[in-house]
């Protein structure tokens, strides 16, 4: 049998092309123990030990005992490693980690590669044309040594989507047995590719044609799939279970109603942007097939109540239901639920944008669905505490909760959420106005959350921060074997915070968020748009650069870190004060004040003392993510910026520092001094003009707030906040300055401008499905 080169077509990827065996001496039948070795015989041809060539399926592994299967002769031994049974040869190339590998078993001998070949052609790599190319290549050989056609059971064209048209894929139209099959924006596939591609795979039980919208790729939308593709898949594909056709909009209801009559197996459906879904569509689906658990119907704006409602009556097990923008969809689709039933798979829930929704639906859906763990509600304007009281009942179940722009939510609903909602990972609260400190605070105590979004918070101050900053950071008492707690020993924690987002809380300064930074070394993202403190050009290349359909005023208060940049603020501000430090320690006069004081009465302390395992358990989902960018850069020497780490008694606060003496008088500039640039901020002071650093101009507020959603990216918006004060002397006094020596617990410090600015909000992260924002 010879091994064609074309099996490099694979192996490229992980170890270039290796020359294949001479092997051509094809035989036109073998046993499944035989091997290329010269010196191995073939079996007897009266042999009935092996039980894999025996017509009986039932026999043991140990065959039918006779006289011939007691008798041993060592000539006729095979070597072991020629005696394994396939199946335990097929576990083991499984679990090679590379396609290369996979290839080098191939070459070993005749039976490693028929039980090799299976595995490598299972999900063929086309991430780029050279790939593609050869995998075309193989598969038109007129006479290939394996059958590669029927081998491919995954075909994923996404990465290639923009080249991808029906010349590219007719190659690939000869494959028999594709599983699933994945062309993910390729807007140049017509209905003439599509078809072939399907017409041979009556085993397809997964397919995504879905179009990305025209914002995410820069060109102009095309949608070339019709009604033509869906029957043809109705035809061939009985099987289907899987189909995401979003953004397919020339597709009719007609060709979608007969697919649902004929593929009674589909579970999951994606529709999103398909406009043209009319009920009668959908209410096909829910009558057809029971058995559907995810159906995703986002800016269908034709969907009423009814195929909602048919979704939960009908359906056996619906998981997730998504529905935001479906400005039809009112308390009537909930309400009219049977009353005796409950839906205890519902996992998610997306009501978003859905104006018709009110607290009696909620009180419904939680009544029904007891075990909702992700529930986005944006833009409910008519949602008030009542809604909230309703949500806390799903207790430990409940892990992300979206209510931005649900302006009437006030403290004491997010009060009683964080008291019986304890697993909270993920909560969004965004241009919720009437929140102040005292439910800030509180969220901050949550054990487990990781994302928060309080964008537009405009009464929130430094004290929100540094709650958040210091959550969960407290000494846990250590564990024996057994589970018992081990007096006087205690392991050291870290916040599970990695995204905050903060943008146009205007009152926050710099030492609340320089203490956030250092004490979330798991932080990947911060938003601080608006935030005059930090429009300032010495931070701008920290920040990612806004997005070009910005205006020159949104772009001028656009102020958002993410991974790397999140690491290099940090380090930034942490140099900054170090430099401070060194100045103040080579200056003679009095001593100044300190620069990180204790927090202001009213704030949690910096070190709790935590017993109850429950609460703090670490659970499988609390591994960081992939893409988590985490910071070893040590904290200040002699700091230790909110860890509590110092030499007193655990679970104490630090002294509070003496009361500063006044400043000295101000010092003439000196042109090589490098730390010049530095302004140090004194309520009493005049600082000289040549110590002010240029920063950005009051900006204008005549810009109106376009009012889009709190998870579109970081936008910005209208600001009034002026940039600095004019002392009596006609100098500015500039407020964001790098030194942080004043007090935040004195009444004298700075807390920025009390003019809040009502642009875009910022977005904290919206769906855990959709693609991550600007």
């Amino acid at each position: 049998m010879k091994l064609v080169s074309s099996l490099d077509a694979i192996a490229a990827e992980d170890g270039g092309a290796q020359a294949a065996p001479d092997t051509t001496d094809r035989q036109p039948q073998e046993d499944s123990r035989t091997s290329s070795s010269s010196s191995s015989p073939v079996p007897p041809d009266n042999e009935e030990s092996d039980f894999f060539l025996a017509a009986n399926d039932s026999q043991s592994s140990l065959g039918v005992p006779n006289i011939q299967d007691m008798q041993v002769f060592d000539d006729e031994c095979l070597q072991p490693i020629h005696r394994l049974p396939n199946e335990i040869l097929i576990a083991v190339f499984a679990k090679l980690g590379s396609s290369g590998d996979i290839f080098n078993a191939m070459l070993t001998c005749r039976k490693w590669a028929r039980n090799a070949v299976d595995i490598l052609w299972h999900r063929p790599s086309c991430s780029t044309w050279p790939k593609h190319e050869k995998i075309c290549q193989t598969l038109s050989l007129e006479n290939p040594s394996f059958s590669y056609r029927d081998f491919i059971r995954r075909l994923n064209l996404a990465a290639l989507a923009d080249g991808i048209n029906d010349g590219s894929v007719m190659a690939l139209a000869g494959c028999t047995r594709i599983e699933r099959l994945t062309l993910t924006g390729c807007s140049h596939l017509t209905d003439s590719g599509l078809i072939a591609l399907v017409s041979n795979n009556s085993h397809l039980y997964s397919l995504d044609i879905s179009l990305l919208p025209a914002a995410a790729t820069g060109t102009p939308f095309r949608d070339n799939i019709t009604a033509a593709s869906i029957d043809a898949i109705t035809e061939h594909c009985p099987r289907l279970q899987g189909l995401n056709i979003s953004g397919c909009q020339k597709i009719s209801n007609s060709s979608l109603i007969r697919l649902a009559q004929r593929c009674r197996y589909i579970k999951r459906l994606k529709f999103n942007e398909c406009a043209q879904i009319q009920d009668r569509t959908v209410l096909a689906f829910a009558e057809n097939c029971p058995n559907i658990l995810e159906i995703d119907l986002q800016q269908c704006r034709l969907i009423g109540n009814e195929p909602v409602t048919a979704l939960f009556t009908k359906g056996n097990a619906l998981r997730e239901l998504r529905l935001g923008g479906c400005e039809l969809v009112d308390d009537a689709a909930f309400l009219s639920l049977p009353p005796n039933r409950t839906y205890e798979h519902l996992r998610i829930l997306d009501l978003s944008n859905s104006t018709g929704i009110t607290d009696r639906t909620i009180e419904k859906i939680i009544d029904v669905a007891s075990r909702l763990r992700n529930l986005v509600l944006q833009k409910c304007r008519n949602l008030t505490d009542a809604a909230v009281y309703a949500i806390s009942r799903l207790g430990r179940n409940l892990h992300f909760l979206h209510m931005g722009h649900c302006s009437q939510i006030t403290d004491d609903g997010v009060k009683r959420l964080v008291t019986m909602c304890n697993r909270i990972r993920y909560i969004d609260l965004g241009c919720c106005q009437n929140l102040t400190d005292d439910s800030i605070t509180k969220l901050a105590t949550l054990p487990k959350l990781k994302r928060i979004g309080l964008v537009k918070c405009a009464s929130i101050t430094d004290a929100s921060v540094i709650a958040l900053a210091n959550a969960n950071r407290r000494p846990r008492m250590r564990r024996d074997a057994h589970g018992n707690h081990i007096p006087g020993e205690y392991s050291s924690s870290q916040s599970c915070l990695e995204r905050v987002h903060l943008s146009y809380c205007v009152h926050l300064t710099q030492a609340s968020i320089i203490r956030l930074l250092n004490c979330c070394p798991r932080l990947t993202h911060l938003s601080l748009t608006g935030v005059q403190e930090f429009l300032r050009e010495d931070l701008e290349s920290y920040s990612r650069a806004a997005p070009p359909e910005f205006t020159d005023h949104q772009r001028s208060v656009f102020c958002v870190f993410s991974g790397q940049g999140v690491v290099g603020l940090r380090k930034h501000f942490n140099r900054l004060i170090q430099a401070e430090e060194t100045r103040r320690s080579t200056r003679p006069g009095p001593t100044d004040a300190p620069i990180f004081p204790p927090p202001p009465q009213g704030v949690p302390p910096l070190i709790e003392l935590s017993v109850d395992g429950d609460q703090d358990a670490i659970e499988d989902d609390d591994v960081p993510e992939d893409d988590m960018v985490i910071d070893t850069q040590p904290l200040l020497n002699q700091h230790n910026i909110g860890l509590g780490l110092n030499h007193a008694a655990p679970g104490t606060i630090p002294a509070p520092p003496p009361i500063p003496a006044p400043p000295p008088a101000p010092e003439p500039a000196d042109p090589d001094d490098p730390f010049d640039h530095v302004v140090v901020y004194h309520a009493e002071g005049v600082i000289p003009s040549h110590h002010v650093p240029t920063y950005p101009s009051p900006l204008a507020d005549d810009v109106p707030n376009n009012g889009q959603s709190a998870t579109q990216g970081d936008t910005a918006g209208q600001s009034s906040a002026a940039d600095g004060e004019t002392s009596g002397h006609g100098v500015r006094v500039v407020q964001a300055s790098i030194d942080i020596s004043a007090d935040l617990g004195r009444p004298d410090a700075p807390s920025g401008h009390p003019d809040a600015p009502s642009g875009h909000p910022d977005a904290p992260f919206g769906h855990p499905d959709a693609p991550s924002e600007h």
